[in-house]
């Protein structure tokens, strides 16, 4: 046997091409960033290089890995990452035998700059593997189909046809094509091209379209050692037809019947999904009446009064194309017999057409499927889905079972409201009969679906694998597959049946098998296995490559490992040879081979020292020999001292301004390079030229507030690093010397006295408080045994003590170390006290929390907090579990389990109690007499049903259930409460059929009644009740009714105002939907409404039952009025419903109104009016332009209006000027020279006051208002002054209004 070479090493440069962003990344940084990036890959990759080569090795499995150890490089980490976190690359199908945890841990700050160095780290690994892989690049290797199109390939026919087939090989592979059946040749098709270096093949359909390339296409690849074909690729166009134009006629059904709206959608490829909407697209409801089916239709187990809609519209969605058709909107219409009656008495004489009773209530029926039984076939790992629509009055309820069998409740679910049954990944057990059964309280029908289940071929185990042989060697490929029916199985060789294929005296076929014996140099080939049956086929392609090849050895020679002292080292030797090679290892003499402690070699060749020390280190040789020869190999390991911070930074207190010296001294491997690093609370040092960075201290100058932080300081070898922390605090300066306060420093002279088995006494020499006195002590301590590296804390004592009596656990590797704490804080650890064992003992504990419950009927989980490490005392910790039955006198059963905190009892009875105990247990003895825990094992179903069920009807929605509890016995489990289910019958009124689905309520605990709340008045009720415990809800109890008493009724469902006349108004109504009782009569009340919706007085009107119209008489014309009508019953009126009408105004009224403007006396009398204003007018102007004096000097200085002039009330005149200005024009005119009058720039005339709120006329049509001029100022000065008598414009209308 050879190891075969990962193939993927040959295809490097295809890694390239088909992941160009890991090598042309493409930074957006300033270009003098580009320059800093440039220099930094160059120096990384040959850090990695130096740091990282020869990690390679190769195992039995056919397959390169790459093995990581601890390197001696920090760049480690990035190639860890790079393999961790890019999975679709070449590097991370290599194998990290350190998991990416272990590796940060090692270099835990690298994430501070690894994200702009993980693809430089990427590329090395990746030249690392190519140095390599350049050995192994001339083995021979047949072809094998690497990617191919499915076999039901559906194509979008607006993009270009990509057929893809992707093969490898040494050499590369060739490509042809067959298109059904027959050769294809791609050069004779303008149109096809096939892609460099590979099979695939594009379809340019612009020029041709997408369905003259569909067909069977198949792919062979060959090279000179054989030949691998794909499988047949079915090209097929996808295609989403138009619906076809139809007229679709409104559907009108009777309320209560059941109905089926078809959507029959065009047959797409693939099939389209339905769904049905609305105008608004948004999906129409479903419910247990209402569901779509599995076809697409939409089914009415029974019509409602609200299914009534025109905007019914089925659409498919085609999802290859991404594309939604919609169906014609289907417009129902559901009428009860009352609204037929209405609306066909009006043409047939109001004749009732429709006498007879409503639709009645009736047992269920099958919509879908038809008939008592039919079958199905479905294929194993498919989805089998059936459907179960049943017509009915109330609508029934589907419920299913198998009957030869369990349904599988983890693969099964109901959809649809359980008229689905869907099972996934069906199985051969999912075969047999189905029972889909219908039920409401007028009966039950069942319908049986017989269910086949056939197979496609499929692998029992795994398809052929490939075969990689040395001269002489024997092999076999199986081809191990089943199906239903059985399959057959042909083979091939490099593409031709093997019966067919050149003689090979080492080859001998046995059906599912080839047996290869005593092989020889030529026989490599492909084989092809084909399984098929009806159903389906399957197609594998295995090589069989016939190596001879001597050892070698991969890994670089003269390799030298590092290694910290303390730790795993891992040495490789990745090796590679035709027989497979066996490797020896050796060091430094080679006296004898390395195969015992410390060493160990794995089956890869690589050799492990699990704590490396310094003896380990020296010159080791591998060396690989096979029957062809023998290879050695010379590396060499260091191992090296840790790194070690000597002298941490301390906490510092320094005055804003001062200085201040932070001091990290190190201890290090001579041979290993120390990098000193400095974060400001894990982030970088500012950029300051105040902080000074030496060799072993930050220095930080003319301290500010922004200073303060944690620094850490970081040294880094290629090997290891070690940090440490140290905070800063800046406070203000003082005049006067402050006393500075600090942590105090750490405890030293740590000692042991007083050595008993649990206890020890430590004594200590505090350390210098700094100024602030110490408050307590905190002791901890290590447990080098089980947890090292993690330090706990053990007790506090008072500052005032030195000394502290410690109480120990047994099997304890204690260290211990003190830390002191003054106001300042902690103060650094003490340095650990020397290391003090405590000799092993028997548990002192047994374990808590102990529990018994169970997870199926017939057992009894037992479950417990184990101890922690600290608590077992001791190696070999386990515990003893113990049970038994409380209430039978009984032994205890007793088992011993380790690694474990739960143990199952099985066969036990259901739900009974059991006393239970837990016992810690280790090689020193057992712990104390546990303590007895109790619990309960599995619950089941309850198997009664509560009795002496009743009801008490409390009012018309309330009612009070009672019933007898169920024994606690017969309720198997922990009794959760009961659960009433309830329904509405009927109404017990003729005119309201109303069906209600089942309703439910819980009462949870041990309840012996309870309320049932929301009830229909005057209805007719079912109601059951159920025990439930943790299982689940026991049997039903018997059905009982009762019958809840009239209530008040509802508000009446329509009113309307049909005729409307001068005085006459004739309201129509409907009665209440819910009457809720027998209707005594109605209500009507009435009053009007003014123009400023005041209302009137009511008027009240009482109506007998049977009528639904009445016509109101001696109503006022021209009158709106409010109406207010409610239903009564014996319990009372109902709500009301209001509606507003307005009574016809009187045509003669009207006429007057309207004519009134064309009477000739009221144009006699508007003239008159107009001839008077215009006669006053023109002796006011020529009284103002006579100049006289005007005596109203004193009212203009008692006005803020220099423009103020009153006018006389007696003539119409003005008052003279008493004053010296006799002379002087009326203010705002002037005279001219030619005696006429002209306005001035003030543009104030009687012309601008003439309809001025202020100037009136007295009933005789006289002027009785004052002069006054526009402005607001002025109106409102001398508002009080005028009369409130109309205007000529409210005048008339006051005359309009009279007459």
């Amino acid at each position: 046997m050879v190891i075969n070479i990962d193939p993927k090493f040959d295809q490097l440069n295809q890694l390239i091409v088909s992941t160009p962003h890991l090598f042309d990344h493409k930074f957006n940084l300033p270009i003098s960033m580009h320059t800093f990036l440039f220099s930094t890959v160059l120096f990384f990759i040959y850090k990695t290089i130096y740091c990282c080569i020869g990690p390679i090795k190769q195992t039995v499995t056919l397959f390169l890995n790459l093995e990581k150890k601890v390197w001696p490089c920090s760049l480690l980490w990035l190639c860890c990452r790079c393999c961790c976190w890019r999975p679709s690359t070449y590097c991370c199908t290599l194998a990290l035998s350190v998991p990416c945890s272990e590796a940060e841990d090692s270099f835990p700050f690298a994430n501070i700059w690894f994200s702009l160095l993980s693809h430089v780290s990427f590329i090395s690994c990746l030249l690392i593997l190519g140095k390599n892989t350049k050995v192994l690049e001339g083995l021979p290797q047949p072809p094998t189909i690497t990617h191919q199109s499915p076999k039901d390939y559906i194509i979008d026919p607006r993009e270009n046809i990509i057929i893809h087939c992707e093969a490898k090989g040494k050499p590369h592979p060739s490509f042809s094509w067959t298109r059904n059946g027959t050769h294809f040749d791609i050069d004779e098709d303008a149109n096809v091209v096939m892609r460099p270096h590979s099979g695939t093949l594009v379809v340019d359909i612009s020029r041709e379209k997408a369905d003259h390339y569909e067909g069977v296409y198949q792919c062979t690849a060959r090279n000179k050692h054989g030949t691998a074909v794909s499988h047949n690729i079915v090209v097929r166009q996808s295609r989403s037809p138009l619906w076809s134009k139809e007229r679709i006629k409104p559907i009108v059904v009777q309320e209560g019947v059941s109905l089926v709206l078809p959507c029959r959608p065009p047959a797409g490829l693939p099939p389209p999904i339905i769904f049905w909407m609305d105008n608004n697209f948004q999906r129409l409801p479903q419910s247990s009446r209402v569901s779509q089916s599995l076809n697409g239709d939409l089914y009415f187990s029974n019509v409602l009064r609200e299914d009534s809609r025109n905007d019914y519209i089925c659409y498919a969605r085609f999802p290859h194309t991404q594309t939604i058709q919609q169906k014609q909107p289907i417009t129902v219409k559901v009428l009860n017999l009352e609204a037929i009656n209405d609306t066909m008495a009006a043409f047939y004489n109001d004749t009732d057409l429709f006498s007879e009773d409503p639709v009645d209530d009736r047992k269920p029926t099958f919509l879908i499927p038809s008939g008592s039984s039919s079958s199905k076939t479905v294929l194993r790992g498919q989805v089998l889905e059936m459907e179960c629509i049943a017509d009915g009055l109330p609508t029934p309820e589907i419920s299913w079972t198998k009957v030869s069998g369990d349904l599988p409740a983890q693969r099964m679910s109901y959809l649809y409201y359980q008229k689905n049954l869907r099972i996934v990944n069906v199985s051969e057990s999912d075969a047999g009969d189905y029972r889909c059964s219908a039920s409401n309280r007028l009966g039950s029908v069942h319908h049986t679906i017989h269910v086949s289940v056939k197979a496609a071929p499929y692998w029992i185990s795994s398809p052929p694998r490939n075969l990689v042989l040395a001269p002489g060697e024997n092999g076999v490929l199986t081809c191990r597959a089943s199906g239903t029916p059985k399959p057959s199985i042909a083979w091939a060789m490099n593409g031709i049946p093997i019966e067919n294929s050149p003689k090979d005296l080492s080859r001998k076929v046995e059906d599912d098998t080839i047996i290869f014996t005593d092989i020889q140099i030529g026989s490599s080939a492909v084989y092809q296995c084909n399984v098929s049956n009806g159903h389906g086929y399957l197609l594998a392609n295995a090589f069989v490559n016939v190596l001879s090849e001597p050892p070698r050895v991969l890994t670089p020679a003269n390799k030298v490992y590092q290694v910290i002292k303390n730790h795993r080292a891992r040495i490789d030797c990745t090796f590679f040879g035709s027989p497979i090679p066996k490797i020896t290892w050796f060091k430094d003499s080679r006296s004898s081979t390395l195969d015992g402690d410390p060493y160990i070699q794995h089956d890869n060749g690589t050799l492990e020292i699990h704590t490396a020390q310094a003896r380990n280190s020296g010159k080791y040789t591998c060396a690989a020999r096979n029957m062809l020869g023998i290879y050695e190999n010379h590396v060499y390991l260091e191992v090296k001292e840790p790194t070690r911070i000597l002298k941490q930074p301390e906490y510092k207190v320094v005055q804003r301004g001062r200085s201040v010296v932070f001091e990290c001294k190190v201890k290090h491997d001579p041979s290993l390079v120390p990098t000193m690093t400095w974060l400001k609370d894990d982030g970088e040092l500012p950029d300051d030229e105040r902080l000074i960075v030496d060799a072993d201290s930050l220095t930080i100058t003319d301290v500010t507030e922004s200073d303060a932080g944690v620094y850490t300081c970081i040294m880094n070898t290629t090997l290891d690093h070690d940090s440490a922390s140290a905070e800063l605090t800046v406070v203000e300066a003082t005049p006067t010397p402050a006393v500075v306060y600090e942590r105090p420093d750490p405890p030293t002279d740590l000692e042991l006295t007083d050595q008993k088995k649990r206890s020890v006494q430590l004594t200590w020499t505090p350390g210098d408080e700094h100024n602030s006195p110490i408050q307590k002590f905190l002791i901890q301590y290590e447990d080098s045994l089980h947890h090292r590296g993690h330090w706990h804390n053990l007790t506090e004592v008072p500052g005032t003590r030195t000394t502290a009596h410690l109480r120990l656990s047994p099997y304890i590797h204690y260290t211990f170390r003190v830390l002191a704490l003054n106001a300042m804080g902690f103060s650094r650890p003490s340095f650990p006290s020397r290391m003090f064992k405590t000799e092993p003992a028997a548990p002192d504990e047994n374990p808590k929390d102990v529990e018994g419950f169970g997870t199926e009927h017939d057992n009894l989980v037992i479950s417990w907090k184990p101890l922690t490490g600290l608590q077992s005392n001791g190696p070999g910790l386990r515990y003893r579990v113990m049970w038994r039955q409380k209430a039978v006198d009984s032994d205890w059963t007793t088992v011993t389990v380790s690694n474990n905190s739960r143990f199952v009892v099985s066969g036990t009875p259901t739900f009974v109690p059991y006393e239970l105990k837990v016992q810690a247990v280790n090689d020193h003895g057992v712990g104390p007499e546990p303590a007895i825990a109790r619990g309960y094992s599995g619950e089941d179903l309850p198997v009664a049903a509560p009795e002496n069920v009743q009801a008490v009807v409390l009012n018309s929605t309330l009612a009070e259930v009672h019933w007898d509890p169920v024994p606690h016995k017969l309720i198997r489990g922990h009794l959760k409460g009961y659960k009433v289910y309830y329904w509405k019958e009927r109404s017990l009124h003729k005119h309201n059929p109303y069906h209600m689905e089942k309703l439910i309520l819980t009462f949870s605990g041990n309840h012996s009644h309870g309320m049932v709340p929301g009830l229909h008045p005057f209805s007719l009720y079912s109601f059951n009740v159920r025990v439930y415990n943790g299982k689940g809800e026991g049997p039903v109890s018997p059905t009982q009714q009762f019958e809840t008493p009239e209530g008040v009724p509802g508000a009446p469902t329509s009113l309307i105002v049909t005729n409307s006349n001068l005085d006459t108004l004739t309201l129509e109504w409907s009665p209440p939907h819910d009457r809720n009782g027998r209707i005594t009569g109605y209500t009507l009340k009435y009053q009007p409404v003014n123009n400023s919706n005041e209302l009137g007085p009511v008027e009240e009107l009482a109506l007998l039952a049977n009528e639904t119209s009445v016509t109101l008489p001696n109503l006022k014309y021209s009158t709106r009025y409010k109406f207010y009508l409610n239903a009564k019953t014996v319990r009372g009126a109902g709500p009301a419903i209001s509606q507003e009408a307005i009574t016809i105004m009187d045509e003669a009224v009207a006429s007057r109104q309207v004519d009134i403007a064309t009477q000739g006396w009221f144009i006699g009398l508007m003239c008159a009016i107009a001839l008077l204003i215009l006669i006053l007018l023109i002796i006011c102007f020529i009284q103002r332009n006579k100049g006289g004096k005007y005596p109203v000097k004193e009212k203009e200085d008692a006005h803020t209006d220099p423009e103020f002039q009153p006018m006389k009330e007696d003539d119409c005149t003005f008052g003279e000027y008493s004053d010296n200005e006799d002379h002087k024009p009326l203010k705002g005119s002037r005279t001219p020279s030619n005696g006429t009058v002209k306005r001035d720039d003030s543009d104030d005339s009687l012309v601008d006051y003439g309809e001025g709120g202020d100037g009136q006329f007295n009933e005789d049509g006289s002027f009785i208002g004052q002069y006054s001029g526009k402005s607001g100022s002025r109106d409102t000065a001398e508002g009080h002054e005028s009369s409130e008598a109309p205007s000529p414009i409210n005048a008339m209308n006051s005359l309009n209004s009279f007459v």
